[in-house]
Formats: structure tokens, sequence, C-alpha cells
């Protein structure tokens, strides 16, 4: 989900800014005035109690205003995100929508300023004066209303500066080159939007060939711990000399290597739109882990996903395996094949029940055919990716 709010003094062409990335980015309009308008004409409770303040000669306070805000939100589930014209207007509004980002489990991901000099506002705006017809285009009028963003709105931006969701566009610019310019800025915004996700399941469940799968299919970064150790034994690099010694030992590869390896892919991964981790984290330390390396790194998990296999098909899927090139060390006897599935049950379950306390765990029936666990992981990244926040 993206959220923007556009300022800009009179005459800086929000109006023509906002209709472009609306359509651009099939964002949702949200104008204080418009949707305030249609509360009133549909007589809602929230619209009749705008009425009878109006009708006394009051102004709709933001109570009112920050409500019909909230359902709008919450009546466009479906959308890529809002465009905010017209509000915050103040530095209390200002707290009010960050409150309500908040209580909505999202944020304002920018503040986009179309920066404009006061003289060239009043020129355009008298210029238009002459042909809109709009009796708030004289001179009078204009230099009150400048006088108003000045005293009342600019000091909105060092609320957002602080926040560090504050950028400027030069508005002296053709209309061409500020979109061209808010287009930039947009799309390096929604870059930052990585899509995390950790798939989990019991040995055998097929988390490694969905993982991979879905990974290709949205072009995520498939990251599994053994595979990224092996990776580098085989290269033989500084890191892989140590595993193998650890290997030839007999001894646990400690989180501290897991850590530089997990941290090596995130640095070095261009392009991709996300991560989907599958073995890690394996123990609640290593939950707190990830967590953290991705909060270093400006994100989070977004979606956790279990899949879910009975444990007599996952020993059939595993003894079937272990006569396979694909047979994994704990794939040689039934014994060994249980003290797995026993080792994930103690170890990985409780990191599954405390990621329920902070996030919708999705289970998936992993019994179905491949193409219909497929589908269902699939359904679920492109919900991921429509609410990505």
């Amino acid at each position: 989900m993206l959220n923007i709010a556009l300022f800009g003094p009179p005459g800086a062409g929000k109006g023509t800014q906002s209709e472009y990335l609306i359509k651009k980015f099939k964002l949702f309009y949200i104008s204080t005035g418009d949707i305030l308008r249609k509360e009133l004409a549909n007589e809602t409770k929230l619209g009749l109690e705008a009425k009878s303040i109006i009708a006394e000669g009051g102004l709709v306070s933001d109570e009112i205003i920050v409500q019909i805000i909230e359902k709008t939100i919450k009546n466009n589930p479906d959308v890529n995100g809002f465009l905010f014209d017209g509000f915050p207007r103040t530095f209390v509004q200002a707290y009010i929508l960050e409150g309500l980002m908040i209580k909505l489990n999202t944020k304002l991901d920018l503040l986009i300023s179309i920066e404009v000099p006061e003289n060239e506002s009043v020129k355009r705006l008298l210029k238009r004066g002459k042909t809109s017809g709009r009796l708030d285009d004289n001179e009078e009028v204009i230099k009150n209303r400048l006088k108003e963003y000045n005293d009342k709105t600019l000091p909105i931006l060092n609320f957002f500066k602080e926040r560090k969701t504050y950028v400027s566009v030069n508005g002296m610019q053709s209309v061409e080159q500020v979109s061209t310019h808010i287009v930039q800025i947009t799309n390096n915004e929604l870059s930052k939007k990585l899509l995390n996700i950790v798939i989990f399941g019991y040995p055998g469940s097929g988390r490694g060939s969905l993982g991979k799968a879905i990974a290709e299919k949205y072009n995520l970064e498939f990251v599994a711990t053994g595979a990224m150790l092996d990776e580098e034994i085989k290269k033989n690099t500084s890191l892989g000399k140590e595993v193998k010694s650890l290997y030839e030992n007999g001894q646990l590869v400690p989180d501290e290597i897991v850590i530089r390896l997990i941290e090596k892919k995130i640095e070095s991964t261009k392009n991709a739109k996300g991560f989907i981790f599958k073995g890690y984290p394996r123990t609640l330390v290593q939950s707190y882990i990830l967590d953290g390396i991705l909060k270093k790194h400006g994100s989070s998990i977004n979606k956790i996903i279990e899949i879910n296999v009975d444990t007599l098909e996952l020993i059939k899927r595993l003894d079937k395996r272990s006569k396979t090139e694909h047979a994994m060390p704990y794939d040689s006897s039934t014994e060994r094949i249980v003290k797995r599935l026993q080792e994930h049950k103690t170890k990985t379950i409780p990191v599954i029940e405390k990621y329920k306390e902070i996030h919708e765990v999705v289970v998936i029936d992993g019994m179905n055919s491949f193409e219909r666990v497929f589908e269902e992981l699939s359904m679920e990244i492109n919900s991921s990716f429509k609410n990505l926040k």
C-alpha cells in the first residue's frame, strides 16, 4: 500500500499532479471537501452531524473529519493506496493522521511538496481567474489564501521532515517535468517496500520446491540457509572453509555465521521484490535474529505461511526421497526421519506460536497436489503484494 499527501501553495498545480498520480499508481483520492460533501449528500450519521454544525455557522471538527477519512479508507480495501489532498492542513491534523495510520496498521509514506514562490502563485492564479470564473481567483483573496497557507500549513512540513517522509519538488518546472520528478520519488519509495515471507512446514511438506517456485514467479529472493552454506563451501570462500571445518568436526554452524550469510545475501540482492525464507528461523533465538536483521535493513516480515501435512504422509514422502538424488542425510532411516520430525516439533513449532502473537499465520493444506498448493500460495502472495504496508 502506498499513501501520499500532496502539498503546495494555491496555484502550485496540485490538482493536475493529483490526477496524474491517481491514474499512474491506481490510488484512491481523498479530498476532505469531497468526502464531506458525499457524507452530507447521503445524509449519513456523520453527514447529519456535520450538517447541523454548518447550519449553525460552525466549522466541522477534526473529530468528524478523521472519522470520515477512516470510514473512506476502510470502505476501499482493494486499492493500491491513498492520495491525501487538503489533509492534514494544520499541525494538529498531522498528529491526527499519524495516529489514524497507526490504528489502521499503515503509515503515510510520503509528503510531496510542490514548491512555488509566492509571486508565481499570485501570477498563476490571476491568469487562471481570467478564464475559470472562480470568485476566489482575485488578488485580495489569493493573498489571504497564501497567508493562511504560510501561517497554518507550512509548519506541518517540519513535522514530516522530522519523520523523514518530506520530499520537495521544484514547481517552477514544466508540468511534465514535475510529473516525472514525482514519479521518480514515488518509484524510489515503492522500491523500499519489500515483501518478506517465512515459509514453515515439517521436512517433507514441500517448503523447498514450493518456495523456489514462488520466488521465481514473483521475483523474490529464495533464502535457504542450508543451500547457502553448501554454496560457500563449493566456492571455497573463507566462510565456506570455516563451515566445512565445523562439518568435518561434527559441529553445528553457529548463528553468528548464519547472520553474516543472511546479511550478505540481503546486501548483495538487487532488484528483487523481497525475500522468502525457508529453514530459517528454526528456533526462537533465530526468529529474534531475523527480525533484527530485517529491521537493520529497513524492512520486516510481512507474511508467515505454514504448510500442513499429516505425519504419516511426511514419513512416506521422506522415505521416497531417500531413494533419489535429492535425499537429505536424515532421510537414511525411519528412525532418523522420526527424530528430525520430532526436532522440528520441539524447536520450530514454538517459533510459529511466537509469530501468531504478532502476525496472522496462514495455514495451507499441503496434502493437495503440488499444483493446487502452489495456486493457494500464489493467491496469498498476490494478496500480500496488494496490501504491502
